[in-house]
């Protein structure tokens, strides 16, 4: 029996960080490329982020070799902001952009980057371990329209739910 419930925690910890049916995640990914801050433009609701605004994802590398994740977010319900502290590891080798991404101790759920602007790392589509998890990130608060249709037709066409993206307003707060 205890031999059952390590195998269903293992299982159950190692298999969060997943890469839905049918996506496939980058390959050529430069990690200290991608550092450094990203606005969210748009995401798929999500329980943390219920309600905000002005939200970013700063990643940083850290002396182990992980990566640090900083979400910040104006909360306007409760008007005052909100940050969460994660770390990312890459799931293969670290020029694949399929990370596991945890805020929660050992749980860890995907980070998988499906497109990428390779020449100048300035705007990504990022979903994660099923198609309820999604986000299109830019260098800067707004995205180019024709790049955020075509990042929005790339997630329509992998099966995610684009009529229900949410557009992250920007640039209200400090």
């Amino acid at each position: 029996m205890r031999n059952v419930l390590l195998a269903s925690l293992v299982f159950l910890l190692t298999s969060c960080a997943t890469v839905p049916e049918g996506v496939t995640p980058i390959k050529g990914f430069e990690v200290n490329r991608f550092l450094g801050k990203w606005y969210e433009v748009a995401r798929l609701n999500h329980p943390f982020e219920r309600g905000m605004s002005n939200v970013t994802a700063t990643y940083s590398l850290k002396k182990d070799g992980d990566i640090r994740v900083l979400n910040r977010g104006y909360k306007e319900p409760k008007q005052r902001w909100q940050t969460a502290e994660g770390k990312a590891k890459f799931v293969s080798d670290p020029g694949t952009g399929q990370l596991k991404v945890s805020f929660f101790g050992p749980f860890y759920g995907g980070y998988n980057i499906v497109e990428l602007d390779k020449k100048g790392y300035q705007y990504a589509l990022i979903v994660g371990n099923d198609r309820t998890s999604m986000w299109i990130l830019s260098r800067t608060p707004k995205l180019d329209p024709t790049i955020q249709k075509r990042l929005v037709k790339r997630a329509k066409d992998l099966d995610f739910p684009v009529e229900s993206l949410i557009y992250v307003e920007q640039g209200t707060r400090n």
